[in-house]
């Protein structure tokens, strides 16, 4: 059987079970373990499926960005928690960039004590937030206005962060996995690109719900990040998936 036919079987008892283990696959195609292995590594690189302990799965994919309002409701504990550990390693002085979204403003709620750093951002709650409370200086990077989530994205947008020099670029996801970052708006890709490309040190602010799921866009290779910062609830085979060839791996809370 050659590899494109295992991969359609594959597929088809996914489709039908779910999750399906490797055991299960290696007697049902009659090949090794190995050969099993390397079919999920291709499928999960095309986005197909997702490995799990001992198995795989059908992907989650998410189709569309929830608004700003819709994630301010959701895991607030976590984000606080993931804020509080993501300022702890901010030295004086540092020019930072916040992405997106609303666990970089938890991070930003954190700092409104300070009045050392210069905070680039395309988030339009995280600007406003710390043009009011504390005593930071900000640039914000402009660029096509995303209603829904309160910021921009763009070509625009990242054009302005290709003039900077930044220190600490904390960049969120809409979801993660081994492979890197996901989005389902191809707009935000540029920036995300962008941003890690002018940064000395990458880290990504992402709570564990989000975990194991694709969308459309890669956006960055998950190796990217210098440090990876989630919430305590990542479960164990995650942390090991996560902690392979990866930045350091922080849980907060």
């Amino acid at each position: 059987m050659i590899p494109v036919e295992r991969h359609q079987q594959i597929l088809a008892l996914v489709a039908e079970r779910g999750v399906v283990s490797i055991s299960e696959l290696t007697e049902r195609l009659g090949v090794s373990h190995m050969t099993i292995r390397r079919d999920v590594q291709k499928l999960e690189e095309q986005g197909a499926v997702l490995s799990v302990s001992g198995g795989v799965r059908t992907a989650d994919r998410l189709a569309a960005e929830p608004s700003h309002l819709a994630k301010s409701a959701m895991y607030n504990d976590e984000k606080r928690a993931i804020g509080l550990l993501a300022a702890q390693h901010i030295p004086r002085h540092s020019c930072i960039y916040l992405d997106a979204g609303t666990t970089t403003l938890a991070l930003a709620r954190q700092l409104t004590e300070r009045d050392d750093l210069l905070v680039v951002t395309n988030d339009f709650e995280i600007a406003n937030l710390l043009i009011d409370s504390s005593g930071c200086r900000v640039i914000h990077t402009g660029g096509i206005v995303c209603r829904e989530n309160r910021s921009c994205v763009g070509h625009a947008a990242a054009a302005a962060l290709r003039h900077l020099a930044i220190d600490i670029a904390f960049i969120s996801a809409s979801c993660w996995g081994p492979r890197g970052i996901f989005t389902p708006d191809e707009d935000k890709v540029t920036v995300k690109q962008t941003v890690s490309e002018v940064s000395s040190k990458r880290v990504l602010l992402s709570d564990s719900s989000k975990y194991n799921k694709i969308a459309t866009w890669l956006a960055l290779p998950l190796a990217t990040f210098d440090v990876i910062i989630t919430d305590s609830q990542l479960s164990a085979t995650a942390k090991e998936n996560v902690s392979k060839g990866n930045g350091e791996l922080l849980l907060a809370g």
